[in-house]
């Protein structure tokens, strides 16, 4: 069912009015009115239509937004600005909590591109972290002293989080399995 932008309009202004006896007003700046195919940012999240690909269906996609990205990337890029002098267990003791909220959030979505940037990006800034601290070591020595001659930074006991690892785990469509609170077939009219 779809409606338009004045029906939209109208909807919004009712529901201004209901809100208005219980002294909650809607905010100009938050709400908005805007086709589902253009999308919106909720709460973190990117709401879109997209055509699913190989079909000729339309999904509503779920995906962490440009600005919540670039937040918790501003959170890593500060954490690996820490004093070099401190070990690396401290920098990844502060930064993985960072990853795993930040993940177990937005692991609900379309997200595992973005959690395989992410974990690149954090990859970067903490080697970047390590060149400043060991000026004059070269990538080989690094990777044998920090990652055990792999690639990815660790130190004794702790390892750095990996965003790519993190699942995502999509909600089903569950409309006709929702019970209803209703017995079949009746209706109930409330008068105001």
């Amino acid at each position: 069912m779809t409606g338009t932008r004045e029906q939209a309009e109208d909807i919004r202004t009712q529901v201004a009015e209901v809100l208005a006896p219980m002294e909650l007003r809607l905010s100009v700046e938050k709400t908005a009115i805007t086709h589902i195919d253009e999308g919106l940012d909720f709460l973190g999240w990117r709401l879109q239509r997209h055509r699913k690909r190989g079909t000729q269906k339309h999904y509503v996609y779920l995906y962490p937004s440009k600005k919540a990205l670039q937040a918790v990337k501003e959170k890593v890029k500060t954490l690996c600005r820490q004093d070099t002098n401190l070990p690396l267990a401290v920098v990844l003791h502060h930064l993985n909590p960072v990853l795993r909220g930040w993940t177990a959030y937005f692991r609900h979505g379309v997200s595992s591109a973005t959690f395989q940037y992410l974990s690149a990006f954090t990859w970067r800034q903490v080697f970047g972290w390590l060149r400043r601290k060991h000026r004059r070591s070269s990538w080989k020595s690094l990777r044998r002293r920090y990652s055990a001659g792999r690639w990815w930074p660790a130190d004794d006991e702790v390892t750095l989080f990996k965003c790519a690892k993190v699942r995502t785990h999509r909600y089903l469509y569950r409309g006709n399995k929702i019970p209803s609170p209703w017995p079949n077939g009746t209706t109930t009219a409330v008068a105001v």
